[in-house]
């Protein structure tokens, strides 16, 4: 099974890489002989469950450093309207991958073990998660954020597989999240209590998580544990930059 991507390349440097960096974007920041963004779409055109590929940012910039063998799209004001524009390009019947820019060392062999997995359950929309123990044993500095669930301790992925025609819904609830994310006792109508006392005491199981996104969004959601630890290692401060700069030397 063959499946288009989007690889979201719109955020300006204006972060904490703004030091690090004169680019733009951040898709844009040089490490080694390539443009951040060059690693990710190098591992998806090599993929051989990766069709069309369309990169969703800064067109003009983008177009000096990238082949004809991918498609170009502008960015939007947020990272909704980016993706937006890049599935209204694609305009896939079917399910496609969402990329983030920012993970360099992403590998082949990463996104086709994620899409092969993903296509063993029937889901709207698939998420990875990487248990910390895979994260540290490959990348022991990697600072990540991790989660504890009765199944282990994970963190998630900055790649996602789903349905077009689910966005809207992911985007509505995302959107009221982030809204409410300093009002507790709102968000804990809107998650449930039940959910959240699990989840700090640890308690809360990955199949509970994928009941709460069906009756919140009204989609199947699926978690995906990878065994990629690559697949979460994102660079967005100086640490990570230098992190990826010294495993990209080890490999060149």
């Amino acid at each position: 099974m063959k499946i288009d991507a989007v690889v979201l390349a719109g955020s300006p440097n204006r972060g904490a890489l703004q030091g690090c960096s004169s680019a733009a974007d951040e898709a844009l920041i040089k490490i080694g002989r390539k443009h951040m963004v060059e690693y990710v779409i190098d591992a998806l055109l090599a993929a051989e469950n990766v069709s069309r590929i369309v990169v969703a940012g800064p067109k003009g910039n983008l177009a000096e450093i990238i082949g004809p063998q991918v498609s170009l799209v502008d960015g939007g004001e947020t990272v909704i309207e980016t993706l937006q524009r890049g599935l209204e390009l694609l305009k896939s019947t079917g399910p496609v991958l969402v990329v983030c820019s920012d993970i360099p060392l992403l590998t082949t062999a990463a996104i086709e073990d994620f899409i092969t997995r993903c296509c063993e359950r029937e889901a709207d929309f698939y998420y990875p998660i990487i248990s910390q123990e895979t994260v540290k044993a490959r990348y022991p500095q990697a600072q990540r954020t991790y989660v504890s669930l009765v199944e282990g301790v994970f963190t998630g992925g900055n790649i996602m597989l789903l349905k077009p025609h689910v966005l809207d819904r992911l985007a509505e609830v995302a959107v009221e999240v982030v809204k409410l994310r300093k009002q507790p006792v709102k968000l804990c109508r809107l998650l449930g209590l039940k959910l959240l006392l699990k989840f700090f005491l640890h308690k809360l199981s990955i199949s509970e998580i994928e009941q709460k996104v069906y009756e919140l969004l009204g989609i199947t959601g699926a978690a995906v544990i990878s065994d990629y630890p690559e697949i979460g290692v994102d660079v967005d401060k100086p640490a990570d930059l230098e992190l990826v700069m010294s495993k990209l030397e080890e490999t060149a």
